[in-house]
């Protein structure tokens, strides 16, 4: 069989060959489930023998040719030059989007960003983008033989991500910026409750709310500390510091009465000096028309209406605790 290749694409022997194991490979891809192990393994296999001709010079092959960027990309991802492959990989896609390899070309992209994140004292961005990657994977090649793959790179990165706003908690609280430090605690407890540094963020929300003083708010999350993670690590603690708080109760409760004691003596003499301010009035032994409808009229909630309006026309002025008569 003869076959015509134009003139700007006169492949060698070598070319040919390789060509040929891609052309294998894709179609033993089709008939089973290869892993990404497995895709990554067949292509460097098929491809060990290139040049290194296809990073230089400026023909259309090198723009276009799917293998050849394929190779580029992964060339540059053993390297670890990522910021490269990326570049390789988009551009795959842009190119040969309806091509067997490229959900395996989306999904090199998220790990990509998952390799570009460092620690989680690190700027987030890189993994978040991880995230945008693999879900954009999933959503574009449904079925694909990489979902597994990519959704355990999902719950790695939500890991790191959960971990990273307890650390930044941690910070706040070693600072004492404990309404920061319970926001971060919040945040992991809404968004990850399911990941295993929920139950240190419940322990640590507690100490923060119990350092601002809301010690009902902590005794909650302490209780939810004891009773759903009895084998976290801090556990033990959690027992400790809801002992604390709950033994420190009764003298709140005490403390709570006096200044309503308080309030009530204030009340009762204010009333007093309301009435002795009635009864220094000329009309001392009557009782004056406009108290009389406001104890006979029924109550009205509208200002502008009613006795309370006749009140405040007649020159009655209800004291109350904390106002100015």
């Amino acid at each position: 069989m003869h076959t015509d290749f134009p003139t700007h694409f006169r492949p060698s022997g070598l070319c040919l060959a390789t060509w040929l194991g891609l052309h294998c490979l894709l179609l033993a891809s089709c008939a089973g489930d290869l892993s990404v192990h497995d895709v990554r393994s067949g292509i460097k296999k098929a491809l060990s023998g290139t040049d290194e001709q296809i990073f230089l010079g400026d023909t259309v092959d090198n723009h276009y040719h799917p293998n050849v960027i394929m190779k580029r990309g992964e060339a540059y991802f053993e390297k670890e030059e990522y910021s490269e492959a990326l570049v390789e990989y988009k551009h795959f896609l842009e190119l040969h989007r309806n091509h067997v390899l490229a959900p395996y070309a989306a999904f090199r992209i998220g790990e990509i960003h998952f390799k570009m994140a460092k620690t989680i004292d690190r700027d987030p961005e890189p993994m978040q983008k991880a995230i945008t990657a693999f879900e954009q994977m999933q959503r574009e090649f449904p079925g694909s033989r990489y979902d597994t793959q990519a959704q355990q790179k999902l719950d790695e990165c939500h890991d790191w991500l959960a971990q990273m706003h307890l650390f930044v908690g941690q910070f706040y609280y070693r600072r004492g910026s404990y309404l920061a430090a319970a926001h971060r605690f919040d945040q992991v407890l809404n968004a990850y409750p399911d990941k295993p540094v929920a139950s240190d963020a419940l322990y640590f929300l507690a100490k923060s709310y119990h350092e601002m003083g809301a010690d009902d708010w902590a005794r909650d999350q302490l209780m939810v500390l004891v009773e759903k993670h009895p084998d976290s690590k801090f556990a033990s603690d959690g027992k400790d510091l809801l002992a604390k708080i709950s033994s420190a109760q009764p003298t709140t409760l005490l403390a709570q009465q006096a200044d309503s004691a308080l309030l009530s003596d204030a009340g009762s003499g204010i009333a007093r000096n309301s009435q002795s301010s009635f009864s220094a009035q000329p009309s001392a032994g009557s009782v004056p028309p406009s108290l009389t409808r406001t104890l006979d009229a029924p109550p009205s909630l509208d200002p502008l209406k009613g006795p309370a309006a006749n009140s405040l026309r007649s020159g009655f002025t209800a004291c109350r605790l904390g106002a100015w008569c």
